[in-house]
């Protein structure tokens, strides 16, 4: 068979079907946009921290190893951890709780929560056929993305998404995956970005039994502290790579079991949380972080007011929405939709600088 007899034998679409929803994934704009969405740090702090962007990166990189050793389906895998983010609104987590308060307190008791907005993003915001909304993903992708997260039956979801997706089950072990690839994730580059930024060092979190062996394992090198970027490096290394293998080594032999919990032995997931526990403590509730947020904070509130009194400010893509869909939404989903850096401008075009 010569090679253009080869090419075509090829099918119309080549890829398995959960590949062909990373591509669609990864295509769209809202995957773009995450570049200029906050992990922890803003965009404008320096290049070399994490944004949204390279944090779903990162949790993808470790989901499709984590899949590929058990034999489950990395392409999948790979798809949930691209989209779950998707919903983040700008400024991490506190714009979200922003948002949710400011509908909240207009009545709208639904509120705004970013695990069901990134499934609105993929199965109805993004505009990308002519004849239906969203991206047209398989129902095991949407499931992962609605579902990767625990809990996964809300108060405020649809009935009909309970009805299609059965909230009171656990998702696909893919789906599952994906959760804890996204805590291995953070918390390891979040060390390494807070370390760099010097909001806190290895001597704040050596009190951890985790971090402390790890840091065992970096000296047994013959790395020291002194060669900072190496030794982060060889950290976060480490790290992943601890948590990854003990993940492994507790799985393998359970994924059979009928609603098995993707995890950890219960001794790691104590330090795990500990880990977490001191983090919080000592890098996101410094002073310059809860700055950063509290800018961010106030952002949000004044978008949000500024749009509700009067939306003829919206671009038109949005207006048009008003004839058919609640104001408070299409608003909520317009401010989702930035970047940091277009809330900011946007904001002080409004009001001034902030």
């Amino acid at each position: 068979m010569n090679a253009t007899e080869r090419f075509h034998k090829i099918d119309k679409d080549f890829r398995n079907p959960y590949a062909r929803d990373r591509d669609r994934i990864i295509h769209c704009g809202s995957f773009r946009k995450l570049e200029y969405k906050t992990q922890v740090f803003l965009n404008q702090e320096g290049d070399y921290f994490r944004t949204r962007l390279t944090h779903s990166i990162e949790v993808s990189q470790i989901a499709r190893s984590i899949t590929s050793h058990l034999g489950l389906n990395e392409s999948l895998a790979e798809a949930i951890a691209l989209a779950h983010d998707l919903g983040h609104t700008p400024f991490g987590h506190i714009g979200g709780d922003t948002l949710d308060e400011c509908l909240k307190a207009d009545g709208f008791q639904n509120g705004f929560e970013h695990n069901f907005q990134s499934f609105r993003v993929v199965s109805s915001l993004e505009k990308r056929y002519k004849n239906f909304d969203g991206l047209n993903l398989t129902f095991a992708t949407l499931e992962g993305i609605l579902k990767h997260s625990y809990p996964y039956k809300k108060s405020f979801l649809p009935k009909i998404i309970d009805e299609q997706f059965d909230l009171d089950k656990h998702p696909s072990l893919e789906a599952m995956i994906v959760d804890r690839a996204d805590e291995i994730a953070y918390i390891s580059h979040d060390i390494d970005d807070g370390i760099n930024s010097g909001l806190i060092s290895f001597d704040d979190l050596r009190e951890n039994e985790l971090v402390k062996e790890i840091l065992l394992k970096v000296e047994d090198e013959g790395i020291s502290e002194d060669q900072d970027e190496m030794f982060r490096y060889r950290f976060s290394s480490h790290l992943i790579n601890h948590l990854v293998y003990s993940l492994l080594e507790y799985s393998k032999d359970k994924i059979n079991e009928i609603d098995f919990p993707i995890g950890f032995e219960s001794e790691l997931e104590t330090k795990i949380k500990k880990l977490k526990k001191l983090m919080f403590k000592k890098m996101y509730q410094h002073k310059k972080i809860v700055r950063k947020m509290y800018a961010g904070q106030q952002a949000i509130k004044g978008l949000y007011k500024g749009l509700m009194e009067e939306e003829k400010m919206l671009p038109k893509f949005y207006y048009k929405q008003l004839d058919t869909r609640k104001k408070h939404r299409v608003i909520s989903d317009y401010i989702a939709s930035m970047s940091d850096r277009y809330a900011l401008s946007f904001y002080n075009e409004m009001y001034g600088k902030i």
